[in-house]
């Protein structure tokens, strides 16, 4: 059986190592249309924007293992078209056929409209190794950066800028940073972080254009202010990567829509990772992270290789991610989608607290800055299906008595 991964990412490296685990000889093709074998991305707007990791420690294999284990990397390649009928997918370099299609295309970074300066040198965004490569020449001591998004990105971004000794200011339109993915609560923590080390926020105002002819050289908002900039880094969101699946007729919702087991409307297509959503009894979910893009890629090989003998399993997230910014961590359990209360426990030192997230008195989520005890126990919590309540949580002295 051939089988062929299109995106050369982390669920395309999972996927592939799954496979050869789990005893699949046949082929294996993984087809990127980045030149560097698959890499960790979230280092990349952290410690490799830094300057404190190199190329060699973000790659998730060694360049011989690919060899040792038969998988064919195809890098610098670009799937331009997919024939269903013949279970065949057109390259800008040649045909490639399949038995089985797993996309893992990941989610491409939006954009602010030409119109409005999106395009100026000097604009950025992050997301891969040449995003990166081309901002780290501007990382200069002194230097004024606006960082356009309040999400993740842009903070992290913002976070290693000012490690390095730039002047930052963050704008967000929406009434607060992490508006769309944390609590009030939980951005209280971050802002206090990021203008503890200088960084000014403004939220609530929107942006009317990036100015500059040649270069980017500011940034006018809404409210009249204009900010100087040496340069732009937009963190505003990112979209999945649909477009081929769509052209080749695949049901699209969220994401290229796969059922509960990571099959697309196509049988013998699937799809892991950032690109997909998958079915849920709440509709097509779709997360962006690496401990989603791991799980469902296995998930998938898994059932790829079972499919035959009809032993296939459900896709069953357990959600968790995390952010790095200056030398704190935020780490996530859980989701956090249609919380009606929080409780929030102050940490033992400043910039130190989590906030637990609740839906009908049932824990769903838990946010923790520097405190990975209220992390683990609020995962474990999470995973096992257990609640506290939000009493418990807001009196109980010892975490560790939250598991009894």
């Amino acid at each position: 059986m051939e089988i062929v991964i299109l995106g050369a990412g982390q669920a395309a490296a999972s996927m592939a190592a799954k496979l050869r685990t789990l005893g699949h000889d046949g082929g294996i093709t993984i087809v990127g249309e980045e030149t560097a074998p698959p890499y960790q991305r979230p280092p990349l707007s952290k410690a490799y924007l830094l300057g404190t990791m190199e190329l060699d420690r973000l790659t998730l294999r060694g360049d011989d293992w690919w060899a040792e284990n038969g998988i064919t990397l195809r890098l610098g390649e670009r799937a331009t078209a997919i024939d269903r009928a013949n279970k065949t997918v057109t390259t800008d370099k040649g045909l490639i056929r399949y038995d089985n299609l797993a996309l893992t295309l990941g989610a491409t970074p939006r954009r602010l409209p030409a119109m409005i300066g999106g395009e100026l040198p000097g604009t950025h965004v992050v997301r891969n190794l040449a995003d990166v490569d081309l901002l780290v020449d501007e990382l200069e001591r002194g230097r004024k950066l606006v960082v356009i998004g309040g999400g993740y990105i842009g903070l992290e971004a913002a976070a290693v800028a000012r490690k390095i000794g730039l002047e930052v200011t963050l704008v967000e339109a929406a009434p607060r940073i992490l508006g769309r993915v944390a609590s009030e609560e939980t951005a209280n923590m971050i802002r206090a972080l990021h203008q503890a080390h200088g960084v000014e926020i403004i939220e609530g105002v929107g942006l009317i254009r990036i100015t500059g002819t040649d270069h980017a050289e500011g940034v006018e908002l809404a409210d009249g202010r204009l900010l100087v900039a040496d340069f732009v880094i937009c963190g505003i969101g990112v979209y999945p990567e649909t477009a081929l699946a769509a052209h080749a007729g695949l049901r699209i919702d969220n994401g290229i829509a796969t059922d509960a087991q990571g099959r697309t409307s196509d049988p013998a297509i699937w799809a892991a990772g950032d690109c997909a959503s998958f079915t849920t009894a709440a509709g097509q979910l779709r997360l962006e992270s690496v401990g989603n893009a791991i799980d469902m890629a296995e998930l998938v090989a898994t059932n790829i290789l079972g499919q035959s003998q009809g032993e296939t399993s459900d896709y069953l997230p357990k959600p968790w991610f995390w952010s790095d910014q200056y030398d704190a961590k935020l780490q996530i359990a859980g989701l956090n989608s249609g919380y009606d209360r929080t409780v929030t426990r102050k940490g033992e030192h400043d910039h130190a607290g989590s906030v637990w997230y609740f839906r009908n008195n049932h824990l769903i989520a838990v946010d923790a800055l520097n405190d990975g005890r209220a992390y683990m126990v609020g995962k474990r919590l999470i995973d096992a299906g257990r609640s506290p309540s939000p009493e418990q949580v807001e009196t109980e002295t010892d975490l560790k008595a939250l598991m009894k």
